[in-house]
């Protein structure tokens, strides 16, 4: 919208050229330009006007003209400067990516409702038919913000990212599972079995939970690495004898006959925690578009409470379920309150804690080879924009988005 503002003063650089160069300028209107293309006199078409020049009578006149003319361009090009946004006034719009979880289809609902936009923050939301796509995209700085699990996070960290967890948006209760065909009855019973999952990723890690619980090595059966999607559909199709997905991809891989759940996520509270994962540098440069964003995750999950039929109609067309189907996944996820997310973040003593989790993941990652070292874990956590938002539901007087900047002291 601003183009033709600074075309306008490279038109007026041009009248000032042929001003020292000619002498007098006149403006001619439209219906005139035969006569001034025939008229001998030098022209300029400017904008939407011819401007003659006719010879200048004297020196004194010729520099009149240069002198108005350069005032004239000048103080235009300083309006100009005025009128223009700049970078740095404008609010970034956050790059976040979302990917097939009942915990993380509710910023489906944000969208569609308006409810990014009542919050004050502009989002570019990413949808990733591979959660694996989603994670990469945000170690590579593609995304500013992704929806990831926590052991996730920690193999990234591990990998070299750095990244900060800001927003716990649930627990896994039993959302994620591992599925087995008809014969296999207990985690031995998987011993040179074919078991296909999504390498590296959480339901990789399910699986090897339960191995470790039943005495079972990474090495006693043959892994098989597929997204997550095609794993389901592998299973569904006979080629492997058991699979670790996580919903909506439960629900295919339950359409195998005779398949059943062997275990899931409801046999290792604390184990799979979701959150809201934003980049170090997005976090530092732009806490204030960071608190809004975890502003609207509050707001979304206080519409599904007080519009449940309408939430749930959102999130299953998303998920290509049901209704009914999506219905069945409520007791797999516990969405956390505020209040929950507090606590969460403190230190503690259990897998309820974020800090214990992150040291125990990160101590059963290494050893079963899905991360090589063990990674700095003292930053990884950022709980400042929940506690902001605590605050400000506690607040008499509404919290405005000019009002965001003081409760954020540079985190390094």
């Amino acid at each position: 919208m601003y183009a033709h503002r600074f075309l306008s003063a490279k038109v007026y650089l041009k009248i000032l050229f042929s001003l020292i160069c000619f002498g007098d300028a006149e403006a001619v209107p439209e219906a005139s330009v035969s006569g001034v293309k025939s008229s001998g006199f030098p022209r300029r078409f400017a904008g939407d006007k011819w401007f003659v020049f006719r010879e200048f009578t004297g020196g004194m006149k010729w520099k009149s003209h240069a002198w108005n003319g350069l005032f004239f361009v000048l103080a235009m090009m300083l309006a100009v400067s005025c009128v223009s946004p700049t970078a740095e006034n404008q609010a970034p719009i956050v790059r976040l990516g979302f990917s097939a979880w009942p915990g993380w289809f509710p910023w489906q609902v944000a969208q569609e409702k308006g409810i990014f936009t009542a919050q004050n923050v502009q989002v570019d939301l990413k949808w990733f038919d591979s959660y694996l796509d989603s994670i990469n995209a945000l170690t590579a700085q593609q995304l500013d913000a992704n929806s990831q699990t926590l052991n996730d996070t920690i193999s990234a960290v591990a990998g070299g990212a750095d990244q900060v967890i800001v927003l716990v948006n649930d627990n896994s209760t039993g959302n994620d599972k591992i599925i087995v065909r008809a014969g296999i009855n207990t985690i031995a019973d998987l011993k040179g079995k074919k078991v296909a999952a999504e390498e590296g990723t959480v339901d990789h890690f399910l699986l090897l939970l339960g191995m470790e619980q039943a005495g079972l090595k990474p090495s006693d059966i043959t892994f098989v690495p597929l997204e997550t999607g095609k794993a389901a559909t592998a299973f569904v199709a006979g080629q492997v004898d058991a699979v670790g997905v996580f919903a909506p991809f439960t629900t295919q891989a339950l359409k195998r006959p005779g398949s059943k759940e062997l275990f899931s996520s409801k046999d290792f509270p604390g184990a799979i925690s979701d959150h809201l994962v934003f980049t170090r540098s997005f976090v530092n440069e732009h806490p204030e578009q960071v608190q809004a964003l975890v502003d609207a995750w509050f707001a979304t999950t206080k519409f599904l409470e007080t519009n449940p039929e309408e939430a749930t109609a959102i999130m299953a067309k998303k998920a290509n379920v049901s209704v009914e189907e999506y219905k069945q996944y409520a007791g797999g996820t516990r969405i956390f309150t505020v209040q929950e997310n507090i606590t969460a973040f403190q230190p503690g003593n259990d897998m309820s804690s974020l800090p214990f989790a992150a040291k125990k993941i990160s101590a059963f990652l290494t050893q079963v080879g899905l991360a090589k070292t063990q990674p700095d874990l003292s930053k990884l956590f950022d709980d400042r924009f929940v506690k902001a938002h605590a605050q400000a539901q506690m607040s008499p007087v509404p919290v405005t988005s000019h009002d965001r900047s003081s409760p954020f002291p540079a985190h390094s």
